[in-house]
C-alpha cells in the first residue's frame, strides 16, 4: 500500500506511521475476533451444562413427585383393606 502512495508522491515517512497504526488495528481486530469466538464457545458448553442439568433436575422433580403419588395410591389400598 505505501508503494501505491509513493509512486503518487511523497515522502515514506509522511506514511510510514499510517500504515503502523492500520496494522495495529487490523492486529487489534483479528485478536477480538479470536477472543469473541473464544466467548463464544465457553458460553455454548456453558449453555450445553446448563440444559443438562435442568433435565436432571426435570427428572428428580418428575421422581419425587411419581414417589408421593405411589405412596398415596399405597395407603389408599392399605385404607381400603382394613389396614
Amino acid at each position: 500500500m505505501s508503494t501505491a502512495r509513493r509512486a503518487v508522491g511523497g515522502s515514506r515517512f509522511l506514511y510510514d506511521s499510517f500504515d503502523l497504526a492500520q496494522a495495529r488495528i487490523e492486529a487489534q481486530e483479528r485478536l477480538d475476533q479470536e477472543r469473541r469466538a473464544g466467548l463464544e464457545y465457553r458460553l455454548g458448553k456453558i449453555e450445553a451444562t446448563l440444559e443438562r442439568l435442568e433435565k436432571r433436575l426435570w427428572l428428580a422433580v418428575y421422581g419425587i413427585a411419581a414417589g408421593v403419588l405411589a405412596h398415596g395410591a399405597l395407603a389408599l389400598v392399605a385404607a381400603q383393606n382394613g389396614g
